[in-house]
């Protein structure tokens, strides 16, 4: 089930600001930081992300037609701050929900979004 855009347009200004005070140190919430592919501007957007193994899922609650998916995909790779760990991830693509390569722990929330970004993790600092 996508979310309205409007409920994305209100988290965008009022709640997310609030959620990357400690999204990025409390997992499965994580913190996706990513470059605008327009303005070059960096940005920060709190996720819930799935890590299993080399690989993470984040559901894509508001599709991927939201502005820091079209930047991810745009650029290919970005940076996952999770549990207070940034990790680079790469090869990022969005999957249909039911596909076999969502991480386990994220096969439930992604029936609900309808998609999940999908990456692997190459690099953690």
């Amino acid at each position: 089930m996508k979310v309205p855009r409007i409920v994305a347009h209100a988290n965008k200004y009022v709640t997310n600001p609030i959620q990357g005070l400690w999204a990025g140190r409390i997992a499965p919430w994580a913190v996706v930081k990513h470059v605008g592919r327009k303005s070059n501007r960096p940005y920060e957007t709190p996720v819930l992300a799935y890590v299993d193994g080399g690989r993470i899922s984040i559901a894509l609650n508001y599709g991927a037609d939201a502005d820091w998916v079209k930047n991810v995909l745009a650029a290919g790779e970005f940076t996952l701050v999770r549990g207070g760990t940034p990790l680079q991830i790469a090869g990022a693509r969005v999957l249909p929900a039911d596909s076999p390569d969502v991480v386990k722990p994220a096969r439930i929330p992604a029936m609900l979004a309808e998609s999940v970004l999908y990456g692997r993790i190459v690099e953690t600092a």
